[in-house]
């Protein structure tokens, strides 16, 4: 007899109308999934990438001020308990190779939360259980987030 898995792939969509709810969104996001410590977020420039990850670490506890690490690659944060979060911004990598040389697999294997703007160079890397979170921007300002497995 052969041996029957079963995959779920979870998908829920949010709507984000301005961003004084981005902390409610980014709480039902790490509540709805508590198990997630990598996050990949997709969407265009302005999508609101950064503005929900900067919402995702206020609740989480980080004191201190999030940016995007558009040259560094990652920043490291700490949250209210004490952990390392890391935020990557892997838009300016050109090959995946380039993500040896920051370590990027040992991040993604240390059991803390991973926030990784513009993951596709790393989409092969990045393990089952991540929560992928999309973001689509409407002209007139509202966000609409769809989140899966």
């Amino acid at each position: 007899m052969g041996t029957w898995h079963f995959f779920a792939f979870v998908l829920a969509t949010i709507t984000l109308r301005k961003p004084s709810e981005a902390e409610e969104v980014a709480r039902f996001i790490l509540q709805s999934h508590a198990e997630a410590r990598v996050f990949a977020f997709t969407g265009d420039l302005g999508a609101g990438k950064t503005t929900l990850i900067k919402a995702l670490c206020t609740v989480l506890g980080v004191a201190d001020q999030t940016s995007s690490p558009s040259f560094a690659i990652v920043n490291e944060y700490r949250t209210g308990g004490g952990d390392p979060l890391y935020h990557f911004d892997l838009y300016r990598l050109k090959v995946a190779e380039e993500l040896e040389g920051i370590g990027f697999d040992e991040y993604l294997d240390s059991g803390s939360y991973c926030f990784i703007e513009w993951p596709e160079l790393a989409a092969d890397r990045l393990q089952p259980g991540t929560l992928h979170v999309s973001i689509v921007a409407a002209q007139n300002g509202v966000r609409t987030i769809t989140m899966g497995h």
